[in-house]
């Protein structure tokens, strides 16, 4: 993989990259401008995230010598706001200092996962993002960028003189939009159960078993026991009306979310879909009621149909930001 920056000399140690989730941790080093060694490890099986580092290092080999990292950036599922680090959807919790003590670096950066996706954004091949709908981008305009994994991952990246700045926030926990009746009686369902119903709370893989458990309970069923999977499975085979309803429903929820994003942050520069589950829904994302309530926003219809829309189909594509991180600018927090 190139991160589109010079080669840098052979002879320097790699510096190491990864992108943290609630489920997977993703590692690579970088040497120069490529990308090697890129390992994905289950969180659950390891305690804490320099274990899982370690864990990593030697399973390729770096553990000592010319081979062992001297710097890293890592992209975390979380908020970034100060030393002390807590995942949202994982029970990793750390110091960013004492990690970058422990690891043995010189230079360790931390930014929100989704940043550092938005890092990515210009920079991913043209041939590995599928167009939704139609629209052209401004050049030079803002973009937004939001994906359910999971959790809700949500960013964007705006133009300042010659640079770009990636935002960081934490956008998939505002409050589920819902826009018909059936939507209404889905949301009293979880208000139930959540004293927030957040947009992750629906718009995530969790979420895809939260949205089912609550469309049975409307129609007075009783769900089966199901995973995310199961449930994209069943609707994509046709084999289960309240799994269709389900991931029909999610497409829908999440276009009114991409929309009120894309009105948001004035972002005619384009929209750009990441995270793992929608690459994974093929035609069903695409013929879905995605893109008509995207645009369905009334006097502002016409200017959101000319917004272009793409799902990142390039694979571990944090990579690609992390590997700028460590000569671009950009929100993080770099431990001292």
């Amino acid at each position: 993989m190139s991160t589109g920056r010079p080669d840098a000399a052979r002879g320097t140690p790699p510096k190491l990259i990864a992108d943290i989730g609630g489920t997977n941790a993703r590692f690579a080093l970088l040497n120069g401008n490529e990308v090697d060694d890129e390992i994905v490890l289950p969180c659950v099986e390891h305690p804490t995230l320099v274990a899982a580092v370690e864990h990593y290092l030697h399973s390729v080999g770096a553990t000592s010598g010319s081979r062992r990292p001297r710097e890293g950036s890592m992209a975390i599922a979380g908020p970034i706001t100060g030393d002390h680090i807590r995942m949202t959807n994982h029970v990793w919790q750390f110091s960013a200092q004492a990690t970058r003590q422990q690891l043995g670096l010189s230079r360790l950066i931390f930014m929100n996962d989704f940043t550092a996706l938005a890092m990515a954004i210009r920079h991913l091949p043209v041939k590995e993002l599928e167009s939704i709908g139609g629209g052209r981008a401004v050049p030079g305009a803002t973009i937004a960028l939001l994906g359910p994994g999971t959790g809700l991952g949500v960013s964007g990246l705006v133009p300042s003189g010659d640079h770009w700045i990636p935002l960081q926030g934490e956008g998939g926990h505002v409050t589920l939009a819902v826009m018909n009746e059936r939507e209404i009686a889905v949301l009293a369902q979880l208000r139930q159960r959540f004293s927030h119903v957040s947009a992750e709370r629906v718009l995530s893989g969790p979420g895809i078993v939260n949205l089912y458990d609550a469309l049975c309970a409307v129609d007075g069923v009783v769900p089966d026991v199901v995973t995310p999977r199961d449930v994209a499975e069943r609707a994509l085979a046709g084999s289960c009306r309240h799994s269709l309803e389900t991931m029909s429903m999610f497409c829908a929820l999440l276009g009114t979310m991409s929309g009120n994003l894309v009105l948001t942050l004035g972002a005619v520069g384009g929209l750009y879909i990441g995270g793992g589950i929608v690459p994974q829904l093929g035609s069903f994302f695409a013929n879905s009621a995605f893109r008509d309530r995207f645009e369905d926003k009334g006097r502002y219809a016409e200017y959101l149909a000319a917004v272009p829309i793409y799902v990142i189909r390039t694979a571990l594509p944090a990579f690609i930001g992390l590997a700028r991180s460590f000569v671009d600018p950009g929100p993080r927090w770099e431990a001292a």
